[in-house]
Parts: structure tokens; C-alpha cells; sequence
């Protein structure tokens, strides 16, 4: 969303000025999980029909004192300028140019059950090998993957998933014709 992306680009180049983009970073991690979690609020900042003083007295309410005043202020600006319904859209846009700037990868790894500390660290080690830069691990659990596991970064795929090769085995099976 293009809207989004510019109000992250000014938001990131504010608080590169102010030598603050990890905390807002942080900020803006907060206010996308209000968002995400809270549909009442959701809904709330996505009306068209109520006024912006109200939703800046939540805005506010909820985040005064728990994020930076340049992300506040950053806020008050959206919010007046009737932007605020698309939030959650620069807050993920935000992230993604924060990641960009810092040359950090995301690797999301599907497994049954979790993965253990050792294994986790195996997974981060195999990423940083593939890419250079930082990884971020974010662990997704999926019974229906059966054993195994399945690891995306970016438009990359892995799969070592027991539910996939077993689904090959059959295909083999069926064009065999020994079904």
C-alpha cells in the first residue's frame, strides 16, 4: 500500500534524525499488536464517522507514556490528517524498511510442536549460512505438518514436513497404479 509505505519512509527518516528508530521500532511493534488484538480498536480508528479529537483522546489514553514522543506526535499527525485507518499498514511498512535498513531476514519455521533451544539455533545458524545478515526466527506450530518441519524465508521454501513426503509417496503410489 503505497499511502502506507510513504508515511513509514517519513517516520523512518524522523527518527533516523533523532537517532531513535529502534524505539520507534518498538513503538510501532505495539501499536500494530493493539491493533491486532484489540478489534475494538481496530474498528474504532477504521470509522469514518467518528470525530478526530475522539480518537486522538484514545490514541492518547492508550499509548501516552508507554511510547516515544516522536511516535506520539507521529500519531496525532496521521490521526489529523484523516489517516489513521491505515495504521496497521505503516506500522508493518515500517518494520519492513527497519528490517531492509538493517539487513535483517525473516525465517518462519512450521513445526508440529515447537522447536527445542538446540534446534532453534540450528535453524538460525542454516538461515545466516544462506543469507548474510541478521534472522529473525518466528515459529509457527501446525499439528497437520505431523513431524518435521517447513521453513520459509521470503519466497523460499523448505520442507522437511512428514505430511509432505507422505502426500509424495502417495502420488508416486497413485501413478503407479498400485493404489
Amino acid at each position: 500500500m503505497i499511502v502506507a509505505q510513504r508515511y513509514a519512509k517519513s517516520l523512518m527518516e524522523l527518527a533516523a534524525e533523532a537517532n531513535k528508530v529502534d524505539a520507534v521500532r518498538n513503538d510501532m511493534k505495539m501499536v500494530k499488536q493493539t491493533y491486532d488484538t484489540n478489534r475494538d480498536f481496530a474498528l474504532f480508528l477504521d470509522s469514518p464517522i467518528i470525530k478526530t479529537d475522539k480518537k486522538l483522546a484514545v490514541l492518547n489514553e492508550i499509548f501516552k507514556g508507554k511510547i516515544s514522543d516522536l511516535t506520539m506526535s507521529f500519531l496525532s499527525l496521521i490521526t489529523k490528517k484523516r489517516r489513521e485507518a491505515y495504521l496497521k499498514n505503516i506500522a508493518e511498512s515500517f518494520d519492513e524498511q527497519y528490517k531492509e535498513n538493517k539487513n535483517i531476514f525473516t525465517a518462519v519455521v512450521t513445526s508440529a510442536n515447537g522447536l527445542d533451544a538446540a534446534t532453534k539455533q540450528k535453524v538460525i545458524d542454516l538461515v545466516k549460512g544462506q543469507m548474510k545478515g541478521e534472522v529473525e526466527l518466528v515459529e509457527k506450530i501446525n499439528p497437520g505438518t505431523i513431524g518435521g518441519f517447513i521453513l520459509k524465508i521470503g519466497d523460499r521454501q523448505i520442507d522437511r514436513s512428514v505430511a509432505t513426503q507422505l502426500n509424495t509417496l502417495k502420488k508416486e503410489l497413485i501413478s503407479k497404479g498400485l493404489n
